[in-house]
């Protein structure tokens, strides 16, 4: 198993890139959460990875952060339905602190903005994995890439824009977007951020 890969990148779209390591270049899948974080061409770069075998072919997928990497496991293989692509749409569509806010809140309008989930398929990725990952828990709490500080303000900007018109994937997106540029902002900082940007 290929747990992580460590090189430059060579090519990048919202979907794909190529990791160049040792004279070898990685075809990687990723979610667009992951591409937009990534520096440029000729920058280097680290993914935490996930193998996906098939008889006829093996397709790397890979992540900015080794949370997003398991939570990305955890869907192909726990909930019933859900392959790597859809499960690359979803991740694509909604940060991770998002995604695992919706599933411990029961928040089916959310998971069903993603690309390919209805209503039943909503409810199965709640039922499915509110237990098995811990996250029937008020407070949500991820380890690692970002600090439960960070994690309070995105989740408190993205319920603020909200309640201005945003639609929560949109606002999430935006909120994203924010942070990839100006690190270590607070959520009122966030919110100006994202309206300054809507008004150029």
């Amino acid at each position: 198993m290929i747990a992580n890969i460590e090189g430059t990148l060579e090519e990048i779209t919202p979907s794909q890139g190529v990791v160049n390591v040792g004279g070898i270049g990685y075809e990687v899948n990723m979610p667009l959460t992951t591409a937009e974080t990534l520096l440029g061409i000729g920058k280097k770069v680290k993914l935490f990875t996930y193998v996906v075998y098939r008889e006829d072919n093996q397709t790397l997928y890979g992540f900015k952060s080794r949370e997003e990497r398991d939570f990305f496991k955890v869907l192909i293989e726990k909930v019933s339905g859900v392959g790597p692509k859809l499960a690359l749409a979803i991740l694509s569509k909604l940060s991770l602190s998002l995604l695992k806010s919706a599933i411990a809140h029961g928040d089916i309008s959310t998971l069903s903005s993603c690309p390919g989930i209805g209503k039943k398929t909503a409810e199965r990725l709640i039922i499915e994995l509110k237990d098995k990952m811990g996250l029937h828990e008020a407070h949500i709490t991820l380890p690692g890439h970002e600090t439960s500080r960070e994690i309070n303000a995105i989740e408190d900007a993205v319920s603020a824009l909200v309640a201005l018109g945003y639609k929560t994937a949109d606002a999430d997106k935006a909120v994203r977007k924010a942070l990839a540029s100006h690190k270590d902002l607070n959520t009122e900082e966030l919110v100006k951020k994202v309206l300054t940007k809507r008004k150029d």
